[in-house]
């Protein structure tokens, strides 16, 4: 396993672990690729996921717009991801229902001193596109953290920082 991948499933390790609005709304979510800038990740569709017309919440594509846009940010070693500056998401078809899977793919697309960019796309098992979000964090402070991390170009190896394992 890469050290970007141990790294990110360590950060949202730790969002769980504060039992919080995450743990909450979507335990199972599954980090299953971290590389410098990209994370993937999916969820399996419960009945506590959806709106009263049986579908998944707009609420739940919102809040995994900002948690995904998070776990983004941490693909580049950050620990802590920032605070949320501007968040939406487009809803283009229904995500599902219980039992089916949603994939998300969340892209870094700019970092700077300040700023984090992202942008999150939710697929169906099928490919399709079935919402997409933007999510742009304050990362000024993050970036001293004692906790993070440097990476190699692939994502590899950590080349500066402390490599941990999830507890």
């Amino acid at each position: 396993m890469s050290a970007c991948l141990r790294f990110t499933r360590r950060v949202w390790h730790s969002f769980i672990t504060t039992k919080g609005h995450d743990a909450q709304c979507f335990p199972n979510l599954v980090v299953h690729r971290a590389v410098p800038g990209e994370v993937t990740a999916s969820l399996k569709i419960e009945s506590y996921n959806l709106n009263r017309v049986g579908v998944i919440h707009g609420g739940l594509i919102m809040s995994m717009t900002d948690t995904l846009g998070s776990l983004a940010v941490a693909t580049k070693g950050y620990w802590m991801t920032g605070v949320s500056t501007d968040i939406g998401t487009s809803f283009v078809r229904p995500a599902g229902r219980p039992g089916d899977v949603l994939h998300v793919k969340a892209v870094l697309t700019g970092i700077g001193k300040s700023l984090a960019y992202t942008r999150i796309d939710f697929t169906n098992p099928a490919g399709e596109l079935v919402a997409y979000g933007y999510h742009t964090k304050y990362v000024g402070k993050s970036s001293v953290h004692d906790k993070n991390v440097k990476f190699s170009e692939d994502g590899e190896k950590v080349v500066e920082g402390e490599d941990l394992d999830i507890d």
